[in-house]
């Protein structure tokens, strides 16, 4: 196999590492496995040394987030293929090699990702990724398998290998030199959507994502921020608008800006009619943010290409899950997809 490298960056999860990890060493005997610790506040350090002494550990004086975590650990690691792997992944045997050779074939993929499932149901897909991320025009993400909260049991309907947008953060296999050249991942981020902002600058480059179903792996999920955290929604909303600021082309940009503006403000009523005023407060500070860092952010757009690119939902994911109530990734319209 080629030279691969799955990283696993830890924060507080010694007990995913407890019961994951052994089956990522057993199931990669032709990878370099690699644990970088993002300054845990748990025992999982002492676990690794105790447990895992064959295991290559990197320990990061500061927690950094995902983005910044991974740029920090992969700076010290050389190989031709990065995986970054959450530590909340159960792989299965031969994972790897379909997504390898799909990406062997074809220098200008960039990054890939197997199909995700759920380790709790396992028959169903799993939120973060499912079977390949797409977003549509006004900057909602969403998945082959998964539309908003609604994901779909898989039966084989999305096992065709295809470009996508996105892949996703918890199981993104990336080629190295692609990844340095684009400078890595954004860690103003920190985290959540940083996946999909390297994504959207490697196709601005004219790289292609791809999905490899033959290679399935089961997500826990929501293992560092539960969906219902107000601190998940102030970042989700913040990292959406720097994302679609620093990547949408310029005939596009501040009327989605603008639309959106109007479409948060109705999420806002949304929590209000469910009483979830903390995360009122989140969307809020997500806007002032945004505002705030206006200046920093053009200076990154400047130094990106923005152009029209495959894999936009050109209708709206809002209009088509609650005004017409589409369920699931096949009802959608091909031919509104860019």
């Amino acid at each position: 196999m080629t030279e691969t490298a799955v990283v696993i960056l830890n924060y507080n999860g010694k007990n995913f590492l407890e019961k994951y990890l052994p089956g990522v060493i057993r199931n990669s005997p032709d990878a370099t496995v690699v644990v970088a610790d993002n300054a845990s506040t748990d025992d999982s350090v002492d676990f690794m040394k105790k447990h895992f002494p064959q295991v290559r550990l990197l320990i990061n004086d500061k927690n950094t987030g995902f983005a910044g975590g991974y740029n920090w650990a992969l700076s010290q690691i050389e190989a031709t293929y990065y995986v970054l792997l959450n530590s909340d992944i159960e792989v299965t045997p031969d994972w790897l090699e379909p997504v390898i050779r799909l990406m062997d074939s074809d220098e200008k993929i960039a990054a890939c990702q197997p199909k995700i499932r759920s380790v709790f149901q396992k028959e169903y897909f799993e939120y973060a990724g499912a079977s390949g991320g797409f977003i549509d025009r006004w900057g909602y993400p969403f998945c082959r398998g998964r539309i908003f909260e609604e994901t779909e049991k898989d039966q084989g309907q999305y096992d065709d290998v295809r470009e996508i947008f996105w892949a996703t953060g918890a199981c993104m296999i990336v080629r190295a030199d692609v990844y340095h050249a684009l400078g890595g991942l954004d860690a103003d981020f920190f985290a959540h959507m940083e996946e999909i902002d390297f994504c959207w600058r490697a196709k601005n480059q004219g790289y292609k994502i791809m999905v490899q179903p033959a290679s399935i792996v089961y997500h826990v999920g929501g293992g560092t921020l539960p969906k219902s955290s107000a601190r998940k929604t102030y970042l989700n909303f913040r990292n959406n608008f720097m994302l679609l600021y620093k990547n949408l082309p310029d005939e596009w940009l501040w009327k989605v800006l603008i639309t959106r503006l109007f479409m948060d403000g109705l999420a806002g009523i949304r929590f209000l009619l469910q009483g979830h005023f903390a995360d009122i407060g989140a969307i809020i500070r997500a806007h002032f943010y945004f505002y705030g860092h206006l200046k920093t952010l053009r200076a990154k757009r400047r130094k990106l290409r923005q152009k029209p690119v495959s894999g936009i939902y050109m209708g709206s994911l809002v209009f088509a899950r609650f005004i017409k109530k589409i369920r699931v990734f096949s009802a959608l319209q091909d031919e509104k997809f860019t």
